[in-house]
């Protein structure tokens, strides 16, 4: 990586001393305040005109500031907007923000530079009420329309227990059965083309293969569709929201909730940023186990990927087989953490405790079974003739496609673009295992499939050297804001008797700071950024939900394919619902 003093540098060569403010920030990631007028104009450079140029748009989210009480010098903002750029070429992440003043702020879109940026302005328009002008399609896209405020401003109720009581006469639900209506007007569809009425068809809100609560609407020429519109926020439940009004370690249970095929692969990159804030490093037997865990859960969750991806497409059989695996691999989760879907096990500094007697039995059993049952479902599905038509040369888009969309994981490497975080920027002890980063380069729906079958099997290489090589050591890292003081300790003085009530009671007060944490997830890249305000829960909490863009590609790849056609590109995506709506 760059030293993180030089993109600075080539930013002040082409637009002058002084351009921007740079912040510290505990993440280490290169960080600065642009001038509200000069913003559309250094992304544009930092896109298209800088060497090594930043050409993912990662993320884009916002604060409100006006209750942050640790300014730490930076500019006068009532909200600031928080520009995520990722450069593959210089393996680097740059934080661009912008202060923004006045209880209606507003900016321009740079939906003109990356094509992932719409949803992403239209959630912050929704979320906070700043306006983006030139966007194409503001509006609300996690509320109902009819929704009044805006839910992360601080001054919106977190609790249902603070708003009045809930009241709907006859006219208001009338009203908003009436929202429902899809008009094609409203998305900039039209009704006809010279030759023919194009016909309008609803998909959901559910779908066949137990993905989520989503809506489509598709505008069809005869089978062919000519435009899909994704209706989203059915699952939203406000996880960012309620992040403000959870401790650190009370917020753990409900990452487990996001995409919630992923287990603790959900809790770590939560835990990451917060040890990052915290400044606590985690044992090599806390880290090694993490590992285990969270690989374990990527071949649980791309076996629900794989048996319903089957199912989509008429093969009734294989997701019986699949999921037996799955219950295999819960009963070994539930044995070493006492919970199944949902553990929720991993802690702030390490794990909940130490791996149980008779945990090496258990991994040993399955990773001497799975791998011949796993080559038997690889030849029962991809080697299938009806799945390989409906899959091969469907939904596909290239590499540079997949990167102006914002496209991670999977979806990226079946594009043959060799990029993953375990490798690129290795976490949580990764790079002490040797494992291979499966590729494609199709770019369809049988190559997304390809490379999460090809991952299952990397899973396996990883959990068998980490059965093999668990370090000894402590399962939790000995940092007061980790772990509070032993309990006989407690019995001999009243100052460590308090402070094991207030770290169990109250949870830790993290430093006041900025830190974002991103791991390669079952689904793709997921990562918290996190803010403290010197307090025991999150000033802010955004969530990178991986599936958010990608549902928002799925206009790009399906126009010109059939309604069929949809549902194997659907399938190919891997995503929850839960993910794209937190």
């Amino acid at each position: 990586m760059n030293d993180r003093g030089d993109i600075f540098q080539e930013i002040e060569q082409a637009f002058g001393q002084g351009t921007v403010q740079i912040q510290e920030t505990a993440d280490r990631i290169p960080t600065a305040y642009a001038p509200a007028a000069r913003a559309g104009d250094l992304l544009a450079y930092l896109k298209t005109g800088i060497r090594q140029p930043y050409l993912m748009l990662y993320d884009l989210t916002a604060i409100d500031e006006r209750q942050r009480a640790s300014r730490d010098g930076r500019p006068a903002a009532d909200f600031t907007l928080v520009y995520h750029l990722l450069s593959f070429e210089r393996n680097e992440d740059l934080r661009v923000k912008v202060a923004l003043e006045g209880d209606h702020p507003e900016a321009p879109s740079i939906t003109r530079l990356w094509p992932s940026a719409a949803w992403y302005e239209c959630e912050i328009y929704d979320m906070f009420g700043i306006t983006f002008k030139g966007h194409p399609n503001l509006r609300r896209i996690l509320m109902p329309s009819s929704w009044t405020g805006h839910p992360l401003r601080k001054e919106h109720p977190a609790r249902a227990t603070e708003l009045a009581p809930f009241d709907s006469s006859e006219d208001s639900f009338r009203s908003e059965e009436e929202e429902l209506r899809f008009s094609p007007e409203r998305w900039g569809l039209s009704r006809e083309s010279e030759s023919s009425d194009y016909l309008f068809l609803n998909v959901g809100p559910q779908h066949p293969g137990t993905h989520g609560v989503l809506r489509i609407a598709l505008q069809l020429d005869g089978e062919v569709i000519v435009e899909a519109v994704p209706e989203i926020g059915f699952h939203h439940r406000g996880a960012e929201k309620m992040a403000e009004r959870q401790t650190w370690h009370t917020f753990i249970p409900y990452t487990d909730r996001i995409d919630y095929l992923s287990g603790v692969a959900n809790n770590l990159p939560y835990l990451l940023a917060v040890e990052t804030l915290a400044g606590i490093e985690v044992p090599d037997r806390a880290k090694v186990i993490r590992v285990m865990l969270t690989e374990l859960f990527r071949i649980a969750s791309h076996l629900v990927w794989f048996g319903t991806f089957a199912q989509d497409l008429g093969a009734m059989s294989p997701v019986f087989y699949m999921f037996n695996d799955r219950e295999r691999i819960f009963d070994i989760v539930e044995a070493v953490c006492g919970g199944r879907m949902h553990p929720s096990w991993f802690r702030i500094g390490g794990v909940a405790q130490d791996l149980p007697e008779g945990w090496e039995r258990l991994f040993r059993d399955f990773l001497d079974g799975f791998p011949k049952r796993l080559r038997d479902y690889e030849r029962m599905v991809m080697a299938n003739r009806i799945f390989k038509a409906r899959t091969v040369g469907v939904g596909a888009y290239t590499r540079e496609e997949a990167i102006d969309w914002g496209v991670t994981g999977p979806g990226l490497r079946a594009c043959g673009y060799q990029w993953d975080f375990r490798k690129q920027r290795p976490y949580s002890g990764y790079e002490w295992f040797d494992f291979e980063i499966p590729i494609a380069h199709a770019g369809d729906c049988y190559a997304r499939a390809e490379v999460r079958v090809a991952e299952m099997y990397q899973s396996l290489r990883i959990i068998e050297q980490c059965v093999g090589g668990l370090p000894e050591g402590p399962y939790q890292a000995e940092h007061p804001l980790a772990t509070p003081p032993p309990r006989p300790r407690t019995m001999k003085d009243i100052e460590t008797l308090i402070t094991h009530f207030l770290a169990v009671s109250w949870g830790p007060v993290l430093p006041a700071g900025e830190a974002f944490a991103g791991i390669e997830a079952p689904k793709g890249n997921n990562g918290y950024y996190l803010i403290s305000d010197h307090d025991t829960h999150a000033y802010r909490a955004r969530i990178r939900a991986p599936s958010f863009a990608h549902m928002q590609m799925l206009p790009l790849i399906t126009r010109g394919g059939t309604v069929a056609d949809l549902l194997a590109v659907l399938g190919s995506i891997d995503f929850v619902l839960a993910d794209i709506d937190r």
